[in-house]
């Protein structure tokens, strides 16, 4: 024992290990991408590797060189084309395979630009199985492949190729398992590029990305399917290093797009926070009232842009901006007022010049006083009954950890299950990790709450003990779970909970579900195994998947045990802890840019109108009954 211990506290040369810049970004991913993930977030690795990829094109764009970049991404390789000037060609390899290289050091070659080339790219290349990089640069050409970061091979040809930088890549399996790519958050993540610089057209899988309007646009393409709910038209102001866009609608919650030198920082930052106070303080000045903050800021719709010198993001991810100052000069002004000497100034302006617009913001506001004051009696009253629940709450079976309370790579685990009735739930709380995952139990299916106002968020006893189990009320700055997961049977029961879960999210918390963190649990709908041996099991989350898994055992065993899950309840906790795991498969609950929350929820949960029966009749299918257990 006293040797073991001896051991065990030894600390001398030997202890200390060197690695290489590959190795470390290999060893510790998360600080250099935030989490890994298989792509079911859309700030799940594999995208940021994407980003990571364009932004160095971004920059070049932004300098003023090369107005087009070709995208192409197949199921599991990346293509990434400028037209700018090329990487320097005696430099080719050193830039993406040498930390502390790149051309951003330089403050007149890159002068805002997202990030100092000395981290992005040479992750992209320690993180992908296969990676090319080639450079073309007045008529000669230099390229070099790797594996893992490693350098396979090299070369250097004569080209006749406009000038410019293509990067190649395959991000590895067996960093990021079983990853796939989804289009709605590629085409999103395109769009906000476009966006942000206006002018630039980038080239997706072949079809052309345009923007020449901004934030304008960004704003007009959010808002396109519900133009009617529009209070006013929207104010779109524009000068030096910032732009802002904004309007208010009728929705729930506040919505918001914030960027940093052509970068969407989902998070907010310094730029974001300046905004909002901006907003309100300007409105109480120019209508001379003391308005209440929420009132002011309820259904707001807006984007800002802002262009700082060497900014400062809190992670290498760059989702939140860190910066006080626009640039590192003595003196500088600070990012704070600087968004709000110009919202101040401008806003007011515009609103003296637009009298109609002044008059239906005002009107905004004031409904949304009388609102707050409608529901002050009942908001008191539930949130009392909340209080009390709170300290024996029967519906939810939290985790010692919150996403408050988190930090790194353990803030992306942070989940609360959303699941029907007590023997799904059962399963999930014994197999759960309790450090990071929680459940809240429905007692059958949730009301309905299509064309409800908020109130019965406080009526109903289940949605208010929802509400504060997510910590929502006020907005998502205090959400205790990154992930809310609605976890049902995969029958027609099941999928109409799922629905009125859905429809309960969309109408009251939108921007839950606008910020991604709202999913369906994948469970598998078959096992299939040995009789003879439980060890030669498989489960399927298909019919494809489980006549590939038949075909497999035939090989090896005459006969085939195939189980039918109809339940959630009827899959035991040892096997569910396998489902909600490392390899827990996620449908996101994705809003797209066209998507019309209003028109989808009167489409989907309002009455049974002519075009859903339509649907339904030309959709109708008829399946066989399976058995629950069978042997082929």
């Amino acid at each position: 024992m006293a040797e073991l211990l001896n051991q065990a506290v030894q600390y001398n040369e030997d202890s200390i290990r060197s690695l290489d810049w590959r190795e470390h970004i290999r060893l510790r991913p998360g600080m250099y991408i935030g989490k890994l993930g298989d792509g079911s977030a859309a700030d799940d690795g594999i995208y940021v590797l994407i980003k990571e990829t364009i932004d160095n094109c971004i920059d070049e764009h932004v300098m003023g060189f090369g107005k087009v970049i070709e995208v192409r991404v197949t199921d599991h390789r990346v293509e990434v084309r400028d037209f700018g000037r090329g990487i320097p060609l005696g430099k080719v390899v050193e830039v993406v395979s040498k930390i502390n290289t790149g051309g951003k050091y330089d403050s007149g070659a890159f002068q805002k630009s997202v990030g100092l080339n000395g981290v992005g790219t040479k992750a992209v290349n320690a993180l992908s199985s296969y990676f090319r990089v080639q450079s073309f640069r007045e008529g000669k050409t230099v390229w070099a492949e790797f594996d893992r970061g490693e350098l396979k091979q090299r070369g250097e040809d004569a080209t006749t190729e406009r000038n410019g930088t293509l990067i190649c890549f395959e991000p590895d399996d067996t960093v990021f398992k079983h990853f796939h790519f989804i289009p709605q958050f590629l085409e999103n993540m395109i769009w906000n590029y476009c966006y942000l610089n206006a002018g630039l057209t980038i080239s997706f899988n072949k079809q052309k990305y345009l923007s020449q309007n901004g934030l304008l646009d960004l704003l007009r393409d959010k808002t396109k399917k519900d133009e009617d709910s529009l209070r006013y038209p929207i104010i779109h102001l524009k000068g030096n290093d910032l732009e802002i866009a904004l309007t208010h609608g009728n929705q729930y919650g506040e919505e918001y797009y914030s960027f940093v030198n052509g970068q969407y920082t989902t998070q907010g930052g310094t730029h974001l926070n300046a905004l909002k106070e901006a907003v309100v303080e300007t409105v109480r000045r120019h209508f001379d009232k003391n308005y209440e903050v929420s009132d002011i800021r309820s259904s707001i719709i807006a984007a800002v842009s802002i262009r700082v010198q060497e900014p400062v993001f809190e992670s290498q991810t760059k989702t939140k901006l860190g910066s006080q100052n626009m640039s590192p000069e003595p003196n500088a002004q600070s990012v704070s007022s600087f968004v709000k000497d110009f919202v101040k100034e401008r806003l007011d302006d515009f609103l003296h010049m637009n009298p109609a617009v002044r008059e239906a913001l005002k009107k905004r506001i004031e409904q949304s006083e009388r609102e707050r004051k409608e529901l002050a009696g009942i908001k008191k009253l539930a949130n009392d009954r909340a209080k009390k629940a709170s300290l024996h709450n029967k519906k939810l079976r939290d985790c010692r950890n919150h996403l408050p309370d988190l930090k790194a790579d353990d803030r992306y685990q942070s989940t609360l299950f959303i699941t029907e009735g007590d023997s799904a739930s059962g399963s999930i709380t014994k197999s759960r990790n309790v450090q990071s995952q929680a459940v809240f139990s429905l007692r059958g299916k949730p009301l309905n709450c299509f064309g409800l106002t908020k109130k019965v968020v406080y009526e109903n006893e289940e949605f208010n003990l929802l509400q504060h189990a997510l910590d929502i009320e006020d907005g998502l700055e205090g959400l205790r779970y990154n992930r809310i997961v609605i976890a049902t049977d995969a029958d027609v029961d099941g999928m109409h909970i799922r629905l009125l879960m859905l429809t309960f999210f969309l109408q009251f918390f939108p921007d839950l579900v606008r910020n991604g963190h709202l999913y369906i649990l994948e469970t598998p709908l078959f096992r299939v195994r040995n009789p003879k041996n439980h060890k030669e099991t498989t489960y399927c989350y298909s019919e494809d998947e489980k006549q590939k898994a038949i075909d497999k055992l035939t090989k090896a065993a005459k006969k085939v045990e195939i189980t039918r899950f109809k339940g959630l309840g009827e899959i035991s906790p040892d096997e569910f802890g396998l489902f909600i795991g490392e390899n827990m498969r996620l449908e996101p609950v994705i809003m797209e840019k066209e998507t019309s929350v209003p028109k989808l929820l009167s489409y989907y949960m309002g009455k049974n109108t002519p075009d859903r029966q339509r649907f339904i009749i030309d959709n109708l299918r008829i399946e066989k009954d399976v058995d629950e257990v069978a042997l082929v």
